[in-house]
């Protein structure tokens, strides 16, 4: 791709994005921004949501991450129903290890990057661009990326039918509990999408805050590496 020009894949990939962006908005969600290695990205993207340049256009909450320790800002703001966007390059660790805890928040993630691609499944959403080139950051291309995420959420917006969420998947059918990740954050207690739960971690102790496992059925089943 170049600035000026989207391919169909990544097309596709906005819109898709934006319609999940605006549906949290619509259900109350805040937007949280971190860039570490560009924080200007970061700022951008949470101004273009909360102070938008359309005369009518609404102004939608987004806050810029910042700050040495990304991960503990994340814990203590983020909650469930939230967006996480990200932009950085794959290789970024803070970034990889804010959105595999994300999910263990209740918040759905975005990717925006260039170059080398994340794993699959390190975001909900991965709007990225191919050229390898380190100064892309600085061309326009970031930006124009995430100036076209707002103003389709925007697009979204203006057709309430399509913000109402889509029914939930399915789920266990002996016990009814799907396997969910889960941070702990004491002996028993382990964070989810659903909030802090008491969880049984005989399966995988010892467990120290901050470890993240699967849980399923009221039980810790497995831990998830980094």
């Amino acid at each position: 791709m170049t600035v000026g020009t989207l391919d169909q894949e990544l097309a596709a990939d906005l819109a898709a994005a934006s319609l999940v962006l605006a549906r949290r908005f619509a259900a109350g969600a805040t937007l949280w921004c971190l860039a570490p290695s560009w924080e200007p990205h970061a700022q951008h993207v949470a101004v273009e949501f909360v102070h938008p340049v359309i005369v009518g256009k609404k102004a939608l909450p987004a806050v810029a991450l910042t700050g040495p320790d990304l991960v503990a800002a994340g814990r203590v703001s983020v909650r469930a129903g939230d967006v996480v966007l990200a932009v950085a390059g794959a290789d970024d660790p803070q970034v990889r290890d804010v959105l595999r805890r994300a999910p263990a928040w209740g918040a759905t993630t975005l990717w925006i990057g260039s170059g080398g691609r994340p794993p699959p499944g390190a975001a909900d959403h991965v709007l990225w661009l191919d050229d390898p080139d380190p100064a892309l950051p600085a061309t326009g291309g970031f930006v124009l990326l995430y100036h076209l995420l707002w103003e389709l959420t925007h697009v979204c917006f203006e057709h309430p039918g399509l913000l109402t969420e889509q029914a939930p998947g399915s789920v266990c059918i002996t016990c009814s509990d799907e396997g969910r990740l889960g941070e702990v954050v004491a002996p028993g207690r382990v964070r989810t999408a659903g909030g802090v739960e008491d969880v049984s971690t005989l399966l995988v102790d010892p467990v120290a805050p901050g470890d993240l496992v699967l849980v399923h059925a009221g039980t810790a089943i497995t831990r998830v590496d980094p």
